[in-house]
C-alpha cells in the first residue's frame, strides 16, 4: 500500500486539509492515500516565535502549506528557495544528504516529507550554530 502512513498516539491531533482530527483512546495507523492531501501532525508544529532559525524558518513554511493556511504555489516557491539557500550552509555531510532528501521530497509533491526531512536538520544546524 503506497502513501502516507501516520502511526498515532492515544489522543493525539492531526490537521488534515484544515480539520482537526483527534485520536481515540488507543494507538492508531492511519493511511492516506490521497497524495495531494495537506497533513500536519500538531505535535510536530513549530509555533511562529519559535521559528528562528533559517531551518525553522523554512520548516514553518512548509507547515504553513500543509495547514492550508499559504497559497500553494507561493509556498512552494518559498520553500524551493528556503532549501536552495539551506544547500549553500549545509554543503557536505549529514546536512547535504538531507537538504537533497527534502529537496527531492518537494520535486515529488511530497511536502509533509519536505518537512519531516527538514525537521531532521534542526540538530544539525543548532551543532553548527553552538559556540565553539
Amino acid at each position: 500500500m503506497s502513501g502516507l502512513v501516520l502511526k498515532l498516539r492515544p489522543s493525539e491531533r492531526l490537521l488534515i486539509n484544515g480539520v482537526v482530527i483527534e485520536n481515540g483512546d488507543r494507538r492508531t495507523r492511519l493511511h492516506i492515500l490521497t497524495r495531494d492531501a495537506n497533513v500536519l501532525r500538531l505535535r510536530d508544529a513549530i509555533h511562529p516565535e519559535e521559528a528562528t532559525t533559517p531551518v525553522s524558518r523554512v520548516c514553518y513554511v512548509a507547515q504553513l502549506f500543509l495547514a492550508g493556511e499559504a497559497d500553494a504555489e507561493d509556498a512552494h516557491s518559498q520553500l524551493s528557495k528556503g532549501i536552495a539557500q539551506l544547500s549553500h550552509v549545509f554543503a557536505d555531510g549529514e546536512g547535504r544528504l538531507l537538504i537533497d532528501e527534502a529537496a527531492e521530497h518537494l520535486r515529488e509533491g511530497r511536502v509533509y516529507q519536505t518537512m519531516r526531512t527538514l525537521r531532521r536538520l534542526l540538530p544539525v544546524e543548532e551543532r553548527l550554530m553552538a559556540p565553539s
